[in-house]
């Protein structure tokens, strides 16, 4: 199922500055020379997450020339780790405190487990174009789902006349 109380597309995207996976700062704004996949994710190392970043990792090519972004609350450490056992080759983004995935619509509130976590993100998926406007929005509430990569792909290429 996925969520429509949320961004959607034609929406703007909200800016934000997050740390990379490598301590370094990460500005959409910087990155809108291209359009960008953001790719949000519940936790590194879990099984669902690292075939969904492996899936765009190993077809990066399809979404050239976007920026592809991977977005998790885990920290910058964690991610550094899991881009690394997993040699993504794109940035993974630290929301530590789910500021950027509550402005995306992406975060469970207290009901992603038995526990309450409420600082999880929610796989989502969106591409943003030069301008800043949402193209493509998929947010799922069930995070043993996937996004719809061909879509995403079909997305960057009409932005690029492809």
């Amino acid at each position: 199922m996925t969520t429509t109380d949320s961004l959607s597309e034609g929406d703007r995207a909200p800016n934000f500055t997050l740390h990379t996976d490598e301590a370094q700062p990460w500005e959409l704004s910087n990155h809108l020379d291209q359009p960008v996949v953001l790719l949000f994710f519940p936790g590194a190392f879990t099984r669902v997450c690292t075939t969904e970043l492996n899936t765009v990792n190993n077809d990066l090519g399809s979404f050239e020339p976007a920026h592809v972004a991977g977005i998790s609350t885990d920290s910058p450490a964690v991610l550094s780790e899991f881009r690394s056992t997993q040699q993504l080759e794109f940035p993974l983004l630290s929301d530590h405190n789910a500021d950027v995935c509550a402005d995306y619509g992406a975060k469970y509130d207290h009901n992603f487990t038995d526990m309450g976590l409420d600082r999880i993100a929610k796989r989502s998926a969106f591409v943003v174009d030069q301008s800043g406007t949402i193209r493509h929005a998929e947010i799922l509430d069930d995070a043993g789902q996937q996004p719809d990569f061909d879509a995403l792909k079909r997305t960057v290429q009409g932005l690029n006349g492809s």
